[in-house]
């Protein structure tokens, strides 16, 4: 997706999915097109429709693979919509951007398509790949003097603070995932009942 493609979904979502689209939106705090601006007639589909898009923007996955994580999330015990954000979480491509690893979702999805990680020594170049507690994440020995990831071991990435289900050594590239997080703990902006709601007409 384009940069300014993303800049577009970010606004119309009303969600900054990269650092370029969060500059432009303290610019223009409005969706994009010429009624951007105008009050809109909402509904209750509207607005389940629309958290379901934002939930998946922010993962950077498609409509089939959502919906077949809330079905997973529907089987387990506990409450379905904070089974499928902690679902998304476990995501080896959410854990390289949480941990700091990548400054984007959608560069982190990249790195792991490209081969650039092991989980608990195994390379792992599947995006979705589902991370259990205690396993641990390390970029590979040959790409560690990539430009990406001398910044990333320099910090340049690192969120604020870094999630609690989290363990990262930057400096050393590596990080654990400690535990599946609960929703409080989970940076994603999205009702997820009104996700729920939407899959469960």
């Amino acid at each position: 997706m384009q940069a300014k493609a993303k800049v577009k979904l970010s606004r119309s979502l009303g969600i900054a999915l990269t650092p370029k689209a969060a500059k432009y939106m303290e610019r223009r705090p409005y969706p994009p097109g010429q009624h951007g601006r105008g009050r809109k007639k909402e509904s209750d589909y509207k607005n389940q429709l629309v958290e379901k898009q934002r939930l998946r923007a922010q993962y950077n996955i498609s409509e089939r693979q959502l919906r077949n994580t809330y079905a997973e999330a529907v089987r387990r015990s506990g409450k379905t919509g904070e089974n499928l954000v902690g679902l998304l979480e476990s995501r080896l491509d959410a854990f390289v951007l949480r941990a700091g690893f990548a400054r984007t979702v959608y560069q982190a999805r990249q790195f792991v398509n490209h081969g650039h990680f092991t989980v608990n020594g195994r390379k792992v170049d599947i995006p979705s790949y589902r991370l259990k507690a205690g396993d641990f994440i390390q970029v590979r020995k040959k790409s560690r003097s990539m430009t990406p990831f001398q910044l990333a071991a320099a910090g340049a990435w690192a969120g604020e603070q870094t999630p609690a289900y989290i363990e990262a050594h930057l400096e050393g590239l590596i990080a654990r995932f400690l535990s599946v997080p609960e929703r409080k703990q989970i940076p994603v902006i999205c009702d997820e009942q009104l996700i729920v709601e939407y899959y469960s007409k």
